[in-house]
């Protein structure tokens, strides 16, 4: 590659039309967001682990099935929703008649994930200081049985002070860095499919705009 790739943080413009000349290649892009669905996983585990231990006493193992399936499938979600948001883009810009592959797309969304790298780090060190507050209530196996109690139990446990705090701050951090990337992709998309840059906006803006709604809902209702 030509140019550092950690240019794409304060240069996405030069980073793309750079790299929009050289061969396509998703070898670095997948590196960036293996590292984000490693450090994502991870969290996830941390997270996740209060819920096992919540479930523990309704059978041996139950905990650690939980917690790795908890990190699993946080794993996986990292590079379905690499491919979703490559997929709204692409077919957005069609919209507006792009032209280009969906693989350079790809190659393009994979390299603004960077900033989510970055975000992501920073939430798990926040999971690593909210997570170990956090009181998980006994709960005896009868109780587990019945599913209102182990809702009522679960919402308890969501609503501790300690976790109140780590899913508001986890939630702010991720909106802010998604929004960094966003302006990463509206470059990308520029020169992967040949757009403006009001249309390459438009293509990225919209449903990272709806997203972001979204979860600011889901922080103002925690």
């Amino acid at each position: 590659m030509k140019i550092p790739v950690f240019n794409v943080l304060i240069s996405p413009d030069t980073f793309y039309r750079t790299v929009i000349n050289e061969k396509e290649s998703l070898k670095i892009p997948c590196l960036i967001v293996l590292a984000a669905a490693i450090i994502g996983g991870i969290y996830a585990y941390l997270v996740g682990g209060l819920t096992g231990k919540l479930m523990g006493n309704l059978m041996p193992g139950l905990s650690t099935i939980i917690e790795i399936s908890t990190l699993i499938g946080a794993f996986i979600a990292i590079f379905v929703i690499w491919v979703v948001i490559t997929a709204v883009f692409y077919g957005l810009s069609c919209l507006f008649k792009g032209q280009g592959s969906f693989k350079r797309c790809l190659e393009m969304t994979g390299y603004g994930y960077l900033p989510q790298v970055i975000g992501s780090v920073i939430t798990l060190v926040a999971a690593f200081v909210y997570v170990p507050k956090v009181v998980v209530p006994e709960v005896s196996a009868a109780a587990l049985q019945d599913p209102q109690q182990v809702q009522e139990v679960i919402k308890a446990l969501m609503q501790q002070p300690a976790m109140v705090e780590l899913t508001q701050i986890t939630a702010v951090i991720s909106i802010v860095f998604l929004l960094w990337s966003a302006n990463s992709w509206i470059f990308g998309m520029r020169y992967a499919r040949g757009l403006s840059m009001r249309n390459a906006a438009i293509c990225v803006g919209v449903p990272v705009i709806i997203y972001v709604l979204y979860m600011a809902y889901s922080i103002a209702g925690v």
